[in-house]
């Protein structure tokens, strides 16, 4: 079976302005990818490409078997899309939304199924205009699920929410998974993406910079892992180590992290030294990203 998304060497532009760049782009059935870049990075037009909401300059696209720019209208039966931003029907209760939303296609999923897969069962008789910003969140998600599309589109889906309405998203967007559903997810979250995605794409300058998970991403970009303590008064400096703003660093290569931890330690204990604070951090995605982007070079 052919893969939901296939992207071969695409390419828009606008006059002379080029912006996206001849890019080649993968989603696998039942995977959830995490398209990232900075703003103004070619991101949002890729992504209205596969949509079907914008044509392309050049290259080949195949969405669910279809070429988005001329693909039928049971195709758009397939999909669901998350906007950044919508608002839902005040007046309508979020079932009734879900029911008036069911009406236009020829197999939609149970409102209630949809409604517990999302979380508003118990909010499901109150008027949209009464939802709170995450509920009506929610709601936008259950409007593109039910469909039952077999590919969705998120677009920050959880942007403005707060830690604890972020980490409820996630479990939705974890739930996707469960059903199978193929999800392309774009966010400026590091976290959201190295807790959802199965894959990373990153792209900047209109061109795709990074492809793998975020461990992958590491090795391409080379991050190092840090090693720290407190800098107390008096305690002798370990070889290597850098002081910086009252703590002893060192950055090591991935896989050299664990023999120069047990070199620390092993120091520590000859010399009686106290390592307060000891923290080992291996790079995290939001250091990587920034590494791949370079974002005040972003030109597109």
């Amino acid at each position: 079976m052919a893969n939901p998304i296939e992207v071969k060497n695409l390419s828009k532009s606008y006059g002379d302005f080029h912006a996206v760049k001849g890019i080649d782009l993968t989603v696998g059935e039942g995977e959830i990818l995490a398209f990232l870049g900075p703003n103004g990075a070619g991101k949002t037009t890729t992504i209205e490409i596969l949509e079907g909401y914008r044509k392309r300059s050049g290259g080949d696209v195949s969405v669910l078997g279809h070429d988005p720019q001329s693909a039928p209208l049971a195709w758009r039966e397939r999909i669901g899309i998350v906007l950044q931003e919508s608002e839902p029907i005040a007046e309508l209760t979020a079932r009734e939304s879900l029911v008036m939303q069911a009406a236009y296609y020829s197999q939609p999923r149970n409102p209630d199924e949809v409604l517990e897969i999302v979380g508003l069962t118990e909010s499901s008789d109150v008027r949209s205009r009464k939802l709170s910003g995450g509920q009506k969140r929610r709601l936008d998600l259950a409007l593109a699920l039910i469909g039952n599309p077999e590919l969705v589109f998120l677009d920050e889906p959880t942007t403005g929410f707060d830690p604890s309405a972020r980490r409820e998203s996630w479990a939705m967007v974890e739930a996707l998974r469960d059903l199978g559903t193929t999800v392309l997810l774009t966010t400026h979250y590091m976290d959201e993406a190295e807790h959802l995605a199965d894959k990373i794409v990153v792209i900047a300058g209109g061109a795709i910079v990074a492809k793998g998970t975020a461990a992958e991403l590491a090795d391409q970009v080379q991050a190092k892992t840090k090693i720290s303590w407190s800098a107390s008064p008096g305690t002798i400096h370990f070889e290597s180590a850098q002081l910086l703003d009252n703590e002893h660093v060192l950055e090591v290569e991935k896989n050299q992290a664990e023999a120069k931890l047990y070199e620390l330690l092993t120091w520590a204990r000859h010399n009686n030294v106290a390592l307060e604070g000891l923290r080992v951090a291996p790079p995290n995605l939001e250091e990587i990203y920034l590494l791949l982007t370079n974002e005040e070079h972003a030109d597109v």
